[in-house]
Formats: C-alpha cells, structure tokens, sequence
C-alpha cells in the first residue's frame, strides 16, 4: 500500500462546479460555452508545446520578489510546470489546491513544482494564501513566457463584463489570458507530458504528473 493518501479525481471536482455554475446562471454559462467552443476550433491548443519538444527556458519573479529560473530548478530534477489564469479563476483555484495535495510524492519523486500567470506579484501573493500553496507561484506580466509556450488567448469582448478585472490584476489593458497548460519537464529540458486544453474547465490530473515523473 501507498505511503501516500489517495486523491481526489480532480476533473470530479471541476465538473462538479462547472454544473453548479450552468444552474445558478445558464444564460451566461451558455456565453462561456460558446466562446470556449470557439476558441477550441480555431485549433490554439494543437499550436503548443507537445511531448519530445523542448521547454523554452525562463526567469520569472515569485510572489516575494525572489528570481526563479526553469533551467536552474531542472539541475536538480523534473519540473512541473502549470500554467493557470489568475487568482479569480476558480477552476485555477480546485486545480493549484490539487496539485498542492500531491506535494509530499513531488518531493519524494524529486521534482519541483512550479505556477504562472500573468497576474502581478500582490495578487500571486493572493493565491499562495487563498490556497495555502507551499510552492513558488511567479508572474508573468506580460504574458512573455506564456507567448513562448504557444498559450495566448485574448478574452472576447463578451466575457469581459462577467470576468475578473483582468486589467487591474495583470497591469495592462490586452485582456490576454494563457490556456491552462501543464508540462512535466524532464532534467534534459525535454518535454515529457504535455496538457493544454482551450477549454479552461479541463486540468490535467494530479494521478497523471505522478505517472509521468514515475
């Protein structure tokens, strides 16, 4: 038997919530279904990085100010790198909480773990606290890093009433988001699972990571 405990299956939890949006508001959960069914078809998430590429290489602040380099961290073993959309996003929410309960079998396995967004450090901070998160959470202001990952969208015009106030939490005014991709990055820099879906309420599984890095 496993030392560790057994979780949850995230997707569960994210389809949970996405049925209790749908109830509470179904004229706007059906804008967001069909702006996510847009988005899907224009092929974005095929454009990204896959299994056997080489991760580009980055360095991004953390919450607290501190300097974290993907190729520094890789000297010291796998990486798991998540993408998410920012502090309000409450599927990015359920996916760093699972992620954050699998931490004991990452360090056991030797890997770091590692979050980006767009957001600003202060509301980086936001997510380390919202979600108790023992990880480093950097920001990508900009969107430069994510731009490189192949992750780019810009939110449509008519989801920005019923989102976050993604200017004032990013710091500028392009409304651009990343897809929430998640890459397992082996010590060499290549590539061994890559997840991006564009569809937002889609993460990829903690089980998954940890069958990877095995």
């Amino acid at each position: 038997m496993s030392a560790f405990t057994v979780q949850p299956n995230l997707q569960e939890q994210l389809d949970q919530f996405k049925q209790q949006r749908a109830q509470a508001n179904p004229e706007i959960f059906a804008l967001r279904q069909r702006e996510t069914e847009k988005l899907i078809a224009t092929g974005i998430a095929e454009q990204s990085f896959h299994t056997g590429n080489t991760a580009p290489d980055f360095t991004l602040p953390d919450a607290y100010g501190k300097m974290v380099n993907l190729s520094g961290l890789l000297k010291n073993g796998s990486v798991v790198l998540a993408f998410y959309r920012g502090e309000g996003c409450p599927y990015c929410n359920l996916m760093l909480r699972a992620y954050q309960a699998i931490m004991p079998e990452l360090t056991a396995l030797g890997a770091t773990l590692i979050a980006v967004s767009p957001q600003l450090p202060d509301f980086a901070a936001a997510m380390i606290s919202k979600a108790d998160l023992t990880f480093p959470v950097l920001s990508d202001v900009g969107n430069h890093v994510a731009r490189r990952y192949r992750l780019l969208f810009t939110l449509p015009e008519s989801l920005r009433s019923y989102s976050a106030n993604i200017p004032q939490s990013n710091g500028d005014d392009s409304w651009e988001l990343p897809m929430p991709g998640t890459f397992v990055i082996q010590p060499d820099g290549l590539i061994r699972l890559a997840f991006v879906p564009a569809d937002y309420t889609q993460r990829l599984e903690p089980a998954a990571i940890l069958d990877a890095l095995r």
